[in-house]
């Protein structure tokens, strides 16, 4: 059985549909991604998942339960904490009250789980009592994947955590996307770097207006031509 399923999910801003009827799996222990361009729906998923918008109709299932509908902390308490896009550190804080924040739900002691998201992450351990607006660009995503583990995710969604980073911070990131795979976290990870996404995903799906139009293993979507002439560019081909 899946860990997560969407079903036929369908999300509506003012007349516009954003989603159209999408159904996708994610298995547990498995890295899934979706790809497309700005405007496909990709982000629009998480949010939906996470009860951060509404759905129009549709059903997403965790763990064998409903969960479209409940409201967003009770999703982050079933263990589907979200990575959002940009960042939203809390700039006027330092990195661990940030870190601190991430873990509000929790009522055991987290000393241990920081200690975890400071050696996975040495930078931010360097920089704790800094403000974390104060960080640069790669520091601020490091800090808002180290918030979103301080919840012990057993879904971790993840929006564009590489968009706007050097090319040696992206590969880092997904360095630790790796390595939390490994850790046995299942991730969801929306990203417009397709040939990063998909060399580590096990599962792809290629959303296009608010619709799947292809899916496949990491693998096979890596060789699809359409894919490579869409989303990698010429150098892929």
């Amino acid at each position: 059985m899946s860990l997560l399923k969407v079903m036929d999910l369908y999300v509506s801003y003012g007349g516009i549909e954003a989603l159209k009827g999408i159904s996708f799996e994610v298995e547990k222990g498995d890295i899934v991604t979706l790809i497309g361009a700005n405007g496909a729906g990709k982000s629009t998923t998480l949010r939906a998942i996470s009860g951060l918008v509404p759905i129009k109709d549709g059903t997403i299932t965790y763990d064998g339960n409903v969960i479209s509908g409940q409201q967003p902390q009770q999703i982050v308490a079933e263990g589907l904490c979200m990575v959002p896009e940009g960042r939203r550190v809390f700039p006027n804080l330092t990195v661990l009250e940030n870190l601190k924040i991430g873990a509000y739900l929790r009522k055991d002691d987290i000393e241990a789980d920081i200690e975890h998201v400071y050696k996975l992450f040495p930078r931010i351990k360097e920089r704790s009592w800094q403000l974390a607006g104060t960080l640069s660009g790669g520091e601020q995503q490091m800090l808002a994947v180290g918030r979103a583990l301080m919840m012990r995710p057993k879904v971790l969604m993840m929006d564009e955590p590489s968009l706007g980073l050097a090319p040696l911070i992206i590969k880092n990131i997904f360095e630790i996307i790796q390595t939390l795979h490994e850790e046995g976290i299942t991730i969801l990870l929306v990203e417009q770097n397709a040939n990063a996404a998909l060399r580590c995903a096990d599962k792809g799906y290629v959303l296009e207006t608010g619709r799947i139009t292809m899916q496949g293993t990491g693998h096979e979507l890596l060789n699809d031509q359409r894919v490579k002439d869409a989303y990698l560019g010429a150098s892929a081909k």
